[in-house]
């Protein structure tokens, strides 16, 4: 049977948005592609899902890198890099038969709070930035195995970038190199072990790479008219509504 008859309008509706949500994370928009992780797994649930979501994300990785790439800190790139591959090899084994419902939850609550943390630190003006080991390797780790369980490594770099007081551009641009690299880390993994990315999987990609694609081109645009100061607002309120849908899901 062809692809498009698998599913419902009302589910391509669905997830045709959170391919949109996805490009426009990519661009640059952060905390918006949290949104598509529930749209995602309403549709294809759970871990299903990240077989169709991660060859997307890896090509709006590409279009990132590709437009911020100078942007790139790349002092940031390596403190977390290493962690993140650790928490993927972990996720990638201890998470194959983990309850997702339940994690996804308990995640959602830790991202949530930690969001009322920042929150607090931006009503207080503080300008300390967390550089330390005990915040960089459990930030590193967690974002790793939430990225393999389903792919909500997003909200913990937002945190850090957050903590870190990074200008947007250098944000978004270090975001990219990060995403792109710990995103096609992942590829074999989900293609071979998990087995999640197949060629009936792809096939539901390539319909939705125009959504990707306006998304992206939507981003772009959005960014480009929000200041430094805008765009941390930004972050904070889209993560802390993603967490929050997540929780009641």
């Amino acid at each position: 049977m062809d692809v498009i008859h698998l599913y419902s309008l009302t589910e391509w509706l669905l997830v045709m948005l959170a391919a949109l949500l996805i490009g426009m994370g990519k661009a640059g928009l952060k905390g918006v592609d949290m949104l598509n992780v529930t749209l995602m797994a309403i549709v294809f649930g759970g871990k299903s899902s990240t077989g169709i979501v991660l060859p997307l994300l890896c090509v709006a990785d590409i279009g990132a890198v590709a437009y911020y790439n100078r942007h790139a800190q790349w002092k940031h790139f390596w403190k977390l890099v290493p962690w993140m591959m650790i928490g993927i090899l972990l996720g990638v084994f201890i998470g194959k038969d983990m309850n997702e419902v339940f994690f996804k939850k308990v995640i959602a609550g830790i991202i949530f709070v930690t969001i009322v943390m920042v929150l607090f630190m931006e009503y207080r003006k503080s300008k300390d930035v967390p550089d330390h080991p005990l915040f960089i390797i459990p930030t590193g780790l967690a974002a790793g195995f939430t990225t393999m369980m389903g792919n909500l490594a997003g909200a913990f770099a937002n945190l850090y970038f957050l903590a870190m007081r990074v200008s947007k551009n250098d944000f978004i641009g270090t975001g990219a190199w990060i995403f792109l690299f710990m995103n096609l880390f992942k590829l074999p993994f989900q293609v071979f072990y998990w087995k999640n990315i197949t060629m009936q999987t792809l096939k539901v990609d390539a319909w939705l790479l125009p959504a990707l694609g306006i998304g992206f081109w939507l981003g772009l645009k959005i960014v480009g008219k929000i200041n430094d100061d805008q765009f941390r607002k930004v972050v904070i309120v889209l993560t802390l509504i993603g967490s929050a849908l997540m929780i009641i899901r």
